[in-house]
């Protein structure tokens, strides 16, 4: 960007001089009329955001400050986070899935100049308002009640009075890539959700490097599933089309409502979580329903299983794809990999127990493994290297990848490493790299189980478990303490294979004992239990909570000694 001015919300405003009639984002009716859709040009989304900036600038925002998002997916969402990058504010966004406590304990620690919410979320913060003493700004999307402040129309009529158009004239803050643009909070899947802080130049970096590494074009069309994607396609000159389902809860979503958002659109791209995908590929296989339009699908959150990766190739276009790029919230994208060559050459490897392949790393990232330890790294220097092949700790740096949390910092010295000239980040993965250079994921080193006699990785021990044709997934945890835990298998079987008896549940929990005895990886593993549903993460309901799960297997342990 000219004269080193680096504001992501300046994407949205190059995409509409370049293309300003086109749809920048659709919102699907769901079951209604494709026509009744709602939807706003580029040119008018740019507007709008303008506006709003606008608004928020003559209501004393400053560049800097720090305004909570709470508003739900759709057009003002993303209105009003490009008007929040323009203005140079940093928006602080989290996961209302991640439970009410959990999320006013993030949004107290983050100390916000003020909350942009609709109705419930401001009728919490003046509830609660001992603990937000500096929201100060607040916004109101929706109809404001006894709080005060200024509402989101406000804001968008701002200027009307005095006859100026705040939205044409509107001039951004002249934010460089090292300012602050966000803080996103983790999903707290190993432990309490952490602040996030990014900067202009990760988003504006990501946007490059998603883009180039798919060959993403202007004018293309994406069922957005997931809300930062839809803001990364109005910096990509791509269509976002928002399927009538709620982001929150992913596994929630009706396939033939979002199947529709497809097909009414002639969809070319489609981002959603593992288990939205989940979801569409056992109806698309279950109806013989395709999508001959998408050529090119993204998941992203947690591995994908070669089942999901299968059904979803066999019903969109033939010479279409699934990628599964691999990253973290502080951390994204890092690699990447694609369906065909998943099921065409690792994922045999995978059902034996070589871990899950996420593919070759992204031109912007370097990575290293590292031999694994829970102890800080303070500088790159006193890192130990792993000879090739074997399981260590992953650290990646680039452009991408964020510097430091914002909140409960005390976790910096666990995850950053000090370089001459950049940070690396301490992905919390173990795994290795082949003879190609790609990463092979082992599990999170939180989950890492570490007997009397040696360390089980949990992502190639699950893998034996699920070959067995009842199991749809498993996961395995270590009960005690580290150094002297026994490893246990808590699985879950296919809805429509559950137990019929008591005694056809022995049976299988045998089964599994002795798939268990047939490898090496696994044969520790004598206790296998079995549970209805795992728990799965909020943001993306796709990773197993296995800290529940240990609590939960420690529980049931107890009680059986009783």
């Amino acid at each position: 960007m000219a004269n080193g001015i680096v504001n992501i919300g300046l994407r949205l405003t190059a995409t509409a001089k370049e293309n300003p009639d086109a749809p920048g984002v659709i919102v699907h009716p769901g079951s209604g009329n494709p026509a009744d859709a709602q939807r706003i040009s580029f040119r008018d989304l740019d507007l709008d955001s303008n506006a709003i900036a606008s608004g928020l600038r003559a209501r004393g925002i400053r560049p800097g400050m720090r305004l909570v998002l709470l508003v739900p997916q759709g057009i003002d969402f993303i209105s009003l986070v490009f008007a929040l990058f323009k203005v140079g504010a940093v928006g602080v966004l989290v996961d209302p899935g991640m439970g009410m406590k959990r999320m006013i304990a993030c949004l107290e620690e983050v100390k916000a100049d003020g909350f942009v919410a609709i109705p419930i979320g401001q009728a919490v913060r003046t509830v609660l308002r001992r603990r937000f003493k500096t929201a100060i700004h607040n916004v109101t999307v929706g109809r404001r009640w006894f709080w005060g402040g200024a509402t989101l129309k406000e804001l968008r009529e701002a200027r009307k009075k005095t006859g100026s158009n705040a939205a044409a004239d509107f001039e951004p803050a002249n934010t460089q890539a090292e300012d602050p643009a966000a803080i996103i909070f983790t999903s707290g899947a190993t432990g309490i959700p952490k602040g996030v802080h990014y900067r202009h130049g990760n988003f504006d970096q990501q946007v490059e490097q998603i883009r180039d590494r798919y060959g993403i074009e202007p004018g293309g069309i994406d069922v957005a599933a997931f809300p930062l994607f839809s803001l990364f396609n109005a910096g990509m000159g791509t269509t976002t089309v928002l399927p009538d389902m709620d982001p929150t809860r992913p596994a929630k979503v009706d396939p033939t409502r979002f199947v529709a958002a497809v097909n009414d659109f002639s969809a070319g791209q489609s981002f959603a979580s593992p288990a939205v995908w989940n979801a569409v590929g056992r109806y698309c296989e279950r109806e013989s329903v395709r999508m001959p339009t998408l050529h090119r699908v993204l998941s992203a959150g947690a591995p994908v299983p070669p089942h999901v990766l299968q059904r979803v190739k066999a019903a969109i276009a033939e010479d279409g794809d699934v990628h599964t790029p691999y990253g973290a919230t502080e951390a994204l994208p890092v690699a990447s990999i694609s369906a065909t060559e998943v099921l065409g050459e690792t994922a045999d490897k995978s059902a034996t127990g070589a871990g899950t392949c996420v593919g070759k790393k992204f031109s912007g990232i370097d990575w290293k493994i590292i031999r694994t330890t829970d102890d800080p790294i303070g500088d790159i220097g006193d890192v130990q290297p792993v000879a090739d092949g074997e399981i260590g700790e992953l650290i990646v740096r680039g452009p991408v990848v964020t510097r430091e949390y914002i909140t409960r910092v005390e976790a910096n010295a666990f995850s950053k490493i000090a370089d001459s000239d950049a940070v690396w980040h301490r992905m919390g993965d173990l795994g290795y790299f082949d003879e190609q250079q790609r990463f092979w994921f082992c599990g999170r080193k939180a989950h890492r189980v570490t007997t009397a006699d040696r360390v089980m990785y949990p992502v190639p021990c699950e893998a034996i478990f699920n070959t067995h044709e009842r199991v749809f997934r498993t996961a395995v945890v270590g009960v005690g303490s580290p150094g002297n835990q026994e490893p246990v298998a808590i699985v879950e079987i296919w809805p429509e294979q559950q137990a019929k008896s008591p005694d056809d549940a022995r049976a299988l929990v045998k089964q599994l004992q002795q798939l268990a005895q047939e490898h090496s990886l696994t044969k520790p593993i004598k206790k296998v239990l079995l549970h209805r549903s795992l728990p799965v993460d909020v943001r993306h309901n796709s990773k197993i909570n296995r800290e529940l799960l240990r609590e939960w297997a420690a529980k049931k342990g107890e009680r059986d000694e009783g």
